[in-house]
């Protein structure tokens, strides 16, 4: 069996973001890892528009190519690694449009969260994401990620550097997501 495909969905769109630093630290982390093939997909390229099939995604009866091709984007992963900032103590609309766009295609994968923001370091878009996974049949990991008043960990080229702890706690997240992925991949293919 191949190995696992990973994708790091960075959730924010807006421009000047500089949450994507974060996601691309999350993608060199699971490069790093070892267990998946690591692939980036930010939604500001992906460019989706605010939700426009005509027929209910459990269909899977899309009309618009760039649902077809959000479409065989999402059926290619193994597992998610979703990258959000916190907004109104939720989560970006943009994070929301992609997921609802969908149905089958997340069922039954696992999918690991880092938030980022300032005192609550994304802790309450985490909350708001858990049950809309769930209700997606997305297996969200209990390891995860969680950024206080992230810009302190931006250097002067806004790279993201993490301290020892995010690094660890980013680990162990992969750990977990490499361990359930592969059962996973079993269910999905009975």
């Amino acid at each position: 069996m191949s190995r696992p495909v990973l994708q790091v969905v960075a959730a924010s769109t807006r421009p000047g973001r500089r949450g994507i630093a974060v996601a691309r630290w999350v993608q060199r982390l699971a490069e790093a890892h070892g267990a998946f093939d690591v692939e980036l997909v930010d939604l500001a390229e992906v460019g989706l528009p605010v939700f426009d099939e005509p027929n209910h995604p459990r269909l899977r009866q899309y009309v618009h190519d760039h649902t077809k091709r959000w479409s065989a984007t999402v059926d290619r992963a193994d597992a998610f690694v979703f990258v959000t900032p916190e907004y109104n103590h939720s989560f970006p609309a943009s994070l929301k449009n992609a997921l609802d766009y969908l149905s089958a295609e997340w069922a039954d994968k696992a999918a690991g969260l880092v938030t980022y923001g300032g005192v609550s370091a994304g802790l309450r878009a985490s909350s708001a994401l858990k049950p809309v996974l769930g209700a997606l049949r997305v297996h969200t990991v209990p390891e995860a990620v969680s950024v206080p008043f992230f810009a302190q960990f931006l250097d002067e080229d806004d790279e993201f550097v993490p301290n020892a702890e995010l690094e660890a706690g980013g680990k162990a997240m992969l750990d977990e997501l490499a361990r359930v992925t592969t059962p996973l991949r079993t269910l999905r293919a009975a």
